[in-house]
């Protein structure tokens, strides 16, 4: 089966909001002593995205 894509326009403050908020999301959880798995994922996913300049 084939997945849908979805576009999400987003400059560049946008782009490291997302980066930042991930990493922080990350950071609480390894504090907490919790698995980290789906936010590696999804940072995985978000920069290996194209970025598409308007």
């Amino acid at each position: 089966m084939r997945k849908n894509k979805y576009l999400v326009p987003m400059d560049d403050d946008i782009h490291d909001l997302i980066l930042y908020s991930l990493i922080n999301w990350k950071n609480a959880l390894i504090r907490e002593g919790r698995y980290t798995d789906a936010i590696d994922d999804a940072l995985i996913k978000f920069l290996n995205a194209k970025r598409k300049y308007i």
